[in-house]
């Protein structure tokens, strides 16, 4: 059986046509699964079936490893020069370029989010993050270190080999890319699993693999669940590293499965519950699209949320008045739609879990502000909300919601809230809005956080580390520091006297 999406794009944005290859991608072919089954893509939008495509098992990470084992020790890894990996990588760019309104209608399909910001924010950024690491793959190098006049020592940093990487839904498209181009760049090979939620956009970049000329084996896609293509991956002794972006629970048990088998590198990305504190002196205006920026962009379904919200009470109730009347001009609806900022939460699954915290909320006795409820009658779409009156011990304050959800919360003493915002077992990401530069760099210097942005909210760069303290994961993800998740790095001792 063959497995190919075709799909006709007729709305006011995009009008063009898809169709490419849904099995799984190994050693440079797509194929059936080693099951024959096929797994079920759902339309956030309608609930409806999108299409279906091949389900990966254990038995296929092991002929993907196989593959990437075999292209690491013949065409890539060591025997191609950075130079080479750089061009293929470039390559690559130029062809998500071409076919970025493509990539954005397949994004936003099956995900949900805009259509708009799949066009203008998610794809750009993926393809400036592949021309940015192809800039690297020629510029790895060690040091040459002087111990005495008898030896030359120096260092060598070479790509690990076969590495698995376990990527989930809410940024398909841009989570493949954050962890293929540095391991690309650095010369390893990939066994990648995208969520079985969101497969389309990297079964369409398997196609554009293909297309630049990346020998086979070189990346190879799964699409399966976690509990068995996700754990044969962290358990295969075979792949000598791991990277996952989702859960901290899940994160756990790959680092667990990690290290009961190979001792495996492990990096990874997880969860937040990433505070926002604006000062009395903060820019009101500014702050309030920030602050709505920050927790209801990707309909909440990002790790760096910013859903506490501490404001101080100075300009509490008035930053309230316009953050209601911000948060209640949000537009929900058909992605694809010109004019919405707002889609579907991913899955039926997801829309229940966030309502699931909305009632918790409500039981605890924290005031639903504005928004609550599902919007409209099909689809998984949940009405962006705002709590007020919250205790810090509720699970809408501790717990992540993944969903278009934030706590506004009241505070009066700097210090104290400073306290508030570490009370947490995360620590991805915080912001805090001030017009006092002393103040924010005195705030931001004390916030358990991998990343603090002031007067603003996610805003990621290419060049610029992500990741978390605590239970937010291990490494970072860009700029430079992500080379290092990916190379092994080698001391060479040469003894130019040949004498004891």
């Amino acid at each position: 059986m063959s497995f190919v999406f075709t799909r006709d794009f007729q709305t006011g944005t995009f009008k063009g046509k898809t169709s490419f290859p849904t099995g799984v991608f190994i050693d440079g072919e797509f194929r059936e699964g080693a099951s024959k089954t096929t797994i079920d893509v759902i339309n956030p939008t309608d609930g409806k079936l999108t299409t279906r495509v091949a389900e990966a098992t254990a038995r296929d990470v092991d002929a993907a490893v196989a593959a990437a084992q075999m292209a690491y020790d013949t065409t890539w890894g060591l025997n191609v020069p950075g130079a080479q990996r750089s061009e293929l990588m470039n390559k690559l760019a130029a062809l998500m370029e071409r076919d970025a309104d493509e990539l954005s209608a397949i994004e936003t399909l099956d995900n949900g989010k805009t259509f708009w910001w799949s066009r203008n924010g998610d794809i750009p950024f993926a393809i400036q993050i592949v021309k940015y690491y192809a800039g690297w793959a020629d510029k790895l190098t060690g040091q040459t270190i002087e111990t005495d006049e008898k030896k030359f020592a120096y260092t060598r940093h070479e790509p690990i080999g076969v590495v698995g990487q376990i990527i989930p839904w809410n940024f398909p498209l841009l989570m493949f890319i954050f962890k293929i181009a540095p391991a690309l760049a650095t010369g390893n090979t990939i066994v990648l699993k995208p969520s079985e939620f969101t497969p389309l956009t990297a079964l369409k970049m398997c196609s554009l693999i293909q297309e630049a000329g990346f020998p086979k084996g070189v990346v190879n896609v799964l699409v399966g669940y976690g509990n068995t293509v996700g754990q044969a991956i962290a358990e295969h002794m075979g792949i000598q590293k791991v990277a996952f972006t989702g859960s901290t629970l899940v994160g756990r048990k790959i680092m667990a499965a990690a290290a009961n088998s190979n001792l495996k590198n492990v990096t990874l990305e997880l969860g937040g519950k990433s505070p926002s504190i604006i000062f009395d002196d903060a820019d009101l205006e500014q702050a309030v699209n920030w602050a709505a920026h920050g927790i209801f962009w990707n309909h909440g379904q990002a790790c760096c949320a910013g859903s506490r919200i501490f404001v101080q009470a100075g300009i509490y109730d008035k930053f309230l008045e316009k953050f209601t009347e911000k948060t209640r001009k949000i537009n929900v609806g058909d992605p694809f739609a010109s004019g919405i900022d707002q889609g579907p939460q991913v899955s039926q699954v997801q829309y229940e879990r966030v309502m699931g915290y909305i009632e918790s909320g409500m039981a605890d006795g924290a005031t639903v502000h504005t928004g609550g409820k599902r919007h409209g009658t099909n689809g998984y779409f949940i009405e962006p909300t705002i709590f007020t009156n919250t205790k810090p011990e509720m699970k809408i304050v501790r717990e992540e919601i993944f969903g278009p959800v934030g706590v506004v919360i009241k505070f009066t003493d700097e210090k104290d809230v400073v306290r508030q915002a570490n009370d947490t077992i995360y620590g991805l990401a915080a912001a805090v809005f001030t017009e006092n530069i002393t103040r924010a760099i005195e705030t931001t210097h004390k916030l358990q956080a991998g990343t603090v942005w002031v007067n603003c909210t996610n805003h990621v760069n290419a060049s610029m580390p992500f990741g978390g303290y605590k239970q937010s994961g291990i490494g970072r993800e860009l700029g430079e520091y992500a080379l290092r998740n990916y190379t092994n790095v080698k001391a060479v001792h040469i003894n130019l006297g040949h004498r004891m």
